[in-house]
Formats: structure tokens, sequence, C-alpha cells
């Protein structure tokens, strides 16, 4: 009886362990993210985007830091256990945003394929 409930307890930690893993894993994005997106025609642009869970469901807005602060919802978001790949319109095009884990707050990627980006995840 002994080696049983040893057994079972061994079992349900690491029942709970593969859960609290695998909740970090799909939740990693959540959040607020400040990304640097490098080479643009413009110059080098800040992006700050707002990612949500909502009822299992990541959704999300690019965050306009300008006085009309209309924000631009996102259209389509795509994701894996470390990466996220976001879809919005911006002047007038179809943008899409992937991102890939680089740490516990950072994550690299690019901006339609193109142009590379560094995120930082924003700490309140």
């Amino acid at each position: 009886m002994k080696k049983f409930n040893l057994t079972l307890a061994a079992l349900m930690a690491f029942v709970l362990i593969a859960a609290k893993a695998n909740a970090q894993t799909a939740n990693y994005f959540i959040g607020k993210w400040d990304v640097l997106v490098k080479g643009l025609p413009q110059g080098d642009t800040h992006m700050l985007f707002n990612l949500t869970d909502s009822a299992g469901n990541t959704k999300g807005v690019l965050v306009d830091t300008t006085a009309a602060h209309k924000d631009i919802p996102m259209t389509k978001i795509e994701q894996a256990p470390d990466t996220i790949t976001l879809y919005f319109s911006a002047q007038g095009y179809d943008v899409s945003l992937i991102l890939k884990k680089k740490d516990d707050d950072h994550a690299t990627g690019s901006l339609m394929g193109m142009f590379d980006a560094v995120a930082d995840r924003v700490k309140k």
C-alpha cells in the first residue's frame, strides 16, 4: 500500500508539472510587447502590441500611440508553441509579423519576411 501511495503521488506531481509547462508555453505571448522593426523605409520603428487570451483564443491589437488612439485589431493570429504570427492592416497593406521565443521576456522575428524585428515584453 505504501508503494502504491508513493507511485500515485509521483504520478500526480508529474501531471501537475506537465500541465504547468504546457500552460506557460501556450500563454507565452500574452501581454504587451514592444517590437522594434529595423530597416523600414521610414527608419527603425517601434510598435506596441497588446495580446490577450479570450476564452482560449489569442486576440490582439497594435496599440496606436498617436493622439488619435485608434488601435488596429489583428485580423488573424496563428500560434505554435514558441512562435506567433500576427496579421494586421497598416497604411492600406496587409502585414504579417512573425515572432519566435528567445527567452522569458524577449523574442525575435521579421515583418513580412523582409525586416528584422526584436520584441521585448513590457513589464508593468
